[in-house]
């Protein structure tokens, strides 16, 4: 059998080993794979591994051999999900792997919004703190996350993590799902609601037809205009332009992303220079023991398929 992963650099920068996949036969590594490349790639290839290589009509037809798709990520937008169905293909995701690595990242948001954290370290690396006249130099205002509104949208396995540090903070949870749930600490409410009344609002939803950009100017007009606004799920789900207004009007006081809609950033992304946001580079999926989590549950998917027993299949 021949095992081919088209984009191990979105897996690993040399710290996680993959030649763990060799144990199932012939096994080629592409650190990265353009659209020109893949169908020659992958030809002859019985399983796919990959994280966000598009996966269509023409890819799915140009590999006469492929049996599975073992996905490194939980999100399957970019493969044709139907078409390998009817190819006989069978696609199986990781979910759950990053729980508690993105509940971490939200968090980290919260935090350095709420204690200014890397404001007052830039402010004392400056001299701010040699220049002030007093042992406390709280020249920026800071605020306590007790008792403050946390809206989830989205309450799949991250959503309910997310709650669950909140409690501990004390802070009072709003969700909003498709399934509501009872869960103690948690009040499921509609979407409007949820945002009229929170202080921070965590998305956490997938990308589809649904919650293709759910998150437009209208829905940021529902907002408190203190309201810190998270994206750690996907980037398609936010009208960026939409997030951009409301930034520059101060509709909302800030917001926090993980994701964009076009991913490496572009240098024309509407949310570049915005004033009051926090952009990281889509890694809160990425601590080390995150990835390992996630070898190991792909490697149980592969194993599982073969024996005839798919995990995780999503087709």
């Amino acid at each position: 059998m021949k095992t081919v992963i088209t984009d191990a650099g979105t897996v690993t920068n040399g710290d996680i080993d993959l030649s763990v996949f060799k144990k199932y036969g012939e096994l080629c590594v592409y650190d990265t794979t353009s659209k020109d490349e893949i169908c020659s790639r992958i030809f002859d290839a019985d399983i796919l591994l990959c994280n966000k290589t598009i996966i269509g009509k023409r890819e799915l037809d140009a590999a006469k051999n492929l049996r599975l798709i073992a996905l490194f990520a939980t999100g399957y937008n970019n493969i044709d999900i139907k078409y390998a169905a009817e190819r006989g293909v069978a696609v199986c995701n990781a979910g759950g792997y990053s729980r508690e690595a993105v509940a971490q990242h939200v968090f980290a948001f919260i935090l350095n919004r709420a204690s200014k954290i890397s404001q007052y370290s830039s402010f004392t690396a400056e001299g701010g703190w040699i220049k002030s006249r007093f042992f406390s130099a709280f020249s920026l205002p800071t605020s306590e996350i007790y008792g403050k509104t946390l809206g989830i949208v989205g309450y799949g396995s991250i959503g309910s993590a997310v709650a669950k540090i909140a409690k501990a903070f004390g802070m009072k949870v709003l969700a909003y799902s498709r399934t509501v749930k009872n869960e103690d600490g948690v009040t499921f409410t509609d979407l409007d609601r949820l945002l009229s009344l929170s202080d921070y609002i965590s998305v956490h939803l997938p990308l589809n037809e649904e919650t293709k950009a759910l998150f437009t100017l209208e829905k940021f007009k529902k907002c408190k205009k203190s309201a810190y606004f998270i994206n750690t799920a996907r980037g398609g789900v936010v009208v960026e332009g939409d997030l951009r207004e409301a930034l520059d009007t101060g509709m909302i006081a800030g917001a926090a992303v993980d994701v964009l809609t076009e991913e490496p950033m572009r240098r024309d992304c509407a949310l570049l220079g915005a004033p009051n946001i926090t952009i990281t580079p889509h890694i809160a999926w990425a601590p080390i023991e995150t990835r390992e989590r996630l070898l190991g549950i792909v490697c149980e998917n592969i194993e599982s398929f073969l024996a005839g027993r798919p995990l995780n299949k999503v087709n």
